[in-house]
């Protein structure tokens, strides 16, 4: 497949994602778990079906020490048992959030079971996280960036 838009030549969209990869840096320094972080970017990426989101994130993980087995359950973790409550809080407003478009919305339930497990610094960061990761995914779906040469730390 061959990108319809370079997002790093072109002088405007290159600007804006060095802003994002800026605004990245808040989450990352952020309190939110590392594991939380990453399988949320996995999640909403499988959910809008972007490749290269879903390619970076996936090995990023791996990179980090996640293992295989909680990378390749993402998109079933409704059934899986590999992860925790509070991962399961997180993964589901994920989903609840990156599907708003679709007539949904964040329920009460979710909300109530991300509160029980996250302060208000991490909640901050998770929104945050979820948020910017639906960004970089429509970015890349609209510019079709292909999937499958990315490798961890290539972006710093």
């Amino acid at each position: 497949m061959e990108p319809r838009f370079n997002l790093f030549a072109n002088p405007v969209s290159a600007s804006f994602t060095k802003r994002l990869v800026m605004a990245s840096k808040v989450l990352e320094d952020s309190t939110l778990p590392k594991a939380t972080y990453e399988l949320v970017k996995i999640r909403a990426s499988q959910i809008n079906g972007c490749g290269y989101c879903t390619d970076m994130h996936t090995k990023d993980a791996a990179h980090a020490g996640e293992s295989a087995v909680r990378i390749n359950l993402v998109a079933a973790w409704h059934e899986a048992t590999v992860y925790t409550e509070a991962e399961r809080a997180a993964l589901a407003l994920t989903e609840e959030a990156t599907r708003a478009a679709d007539g949904g919305h964040v329920s009460d339930d979710t909300w109530d079971r991300v509160r029980k497990h996250y302060d208000d610094d991490q909640i901050a960061a998770l929104i945050g996280a979820i948020a910017m990761i639906n960004a970089w995914n429509r970015l890349n779906a609209i510019a079709r960036t292909p999937a499958g040469d990315y490798v961890p730390g290539q972006w710093g």
